[in-house]
């Protein structure tokens, strides 16, 4: 095995989250290649990890936290780390030590250029980024919003924690239509994915519909609102994990529509 930073040859690969065989992650269209070119001069860091024949099998992608969804100093964040698990494609690449390997190299990364720790995110639930597996390679809890969890491992003793950036407020309605607002972000393609869904869906109403796009990756937007990644059908958010098909945004919206009209 072997991790390596990414390279222009990889880079296609790695916007597409190595599932490039996947036509549903297609839906999410280019917003993670635009999100990535402007914040690689911010610190943006991504390493893949490849076997013994040079197949990338894993990623990771990382970064100062201050240009992260969480609040902290001198801390690098992580904003993802997966390694392929599907038959299909490349295959599975998991329960190989690729995850493992990826943190350990990004944890050395961020400390050669003066982090003074590693903050993380997890969710309970048994699935992608698992905060039980964090907590496995040493770090530990230090906030909580949802399922969310919120995890460091500091380098130091003279650095702070960091926290959730707290909701401050959700969006309005208009009278007299129904709205759909949609905060993204761009690192997510699985949330860029619910982006893309929503809008097609709000576009099938007409005028009955208005669609909004709220783009957190402007910092002082994602302070202002203290969302990220999200989608709200009026003032009601929808659970965007796993993202939820056309389909059911599109019924979710309907049903308001006719509520609109009684």
């Amino acid at each position: 095995m072997n991790v390596i930073d990414l390279t222009d040859d990889h880079k296609q690969l790695y916007f597409m989250c190595l599932e490039d065989w996947s036509e549903e992650i297609k839906e999410a269209g280019t917003r993670k290649e635009t999100w990535y070119k402007g914040m690689v001069d911010k610190g943006l860091r991504v390493k893949l990890a490849l076997d013994e024949g040079e197949q990338v099998g894993g990623m990771i992608q990382y970064g100062p936290i201050e240009h992260s969804f969480a609040d902290g100093n001198d801390l690098f964040f992580i904003n993802c780390i997966w390694v392929h698990g599907y038959k299909q494609g490349r295959g599975n690449f998991q329960k190989k030590g690729m995850g493992k390997a990826l943190l350990a190299a990004a944890e050395d990364d961020a400390r050669d250029r003066g982090a003074q720790g590693m903050a993380a995110w997890g969710v309970f639930l048994p699935f992608w980024m698992k905060a039980s597996w964090f907590k496995k390679q040493g770090y530990s809890k230090v906030d909580r919003q949802g399922l969310a969890v919120l995890l460091w491992k500091p380098f130091t003793d003279a650095v702070e924690p960091p926290r959730w950036i707290k909701q401050k407020r959700k969006p309005g309605t208009i009278q007299g239509k129904v709205t759909v607002t949609a905060f993204v972000n761009g690192w997510c393609q699985a949330q860029n994915m619910v982006y893309e869904r929503g809008k097609r869906a709000a576009g099938e109403f007409g005028d009955e519909v208005v669609f909004r796009e709220i783009d957190t990756s402007n910092r002082d937007v994602l302070m202002e609102w203290g969302i990220s990644d999200a989608l709200y059908i009026d003032d009601k958010d929808v659970r965007t994990g796993p993202p939820p098909s056309y389909e059911k945004i599109y019924k979710l919206i309907s049903k308001r529509v006719r509520k609109l009209k009684l």
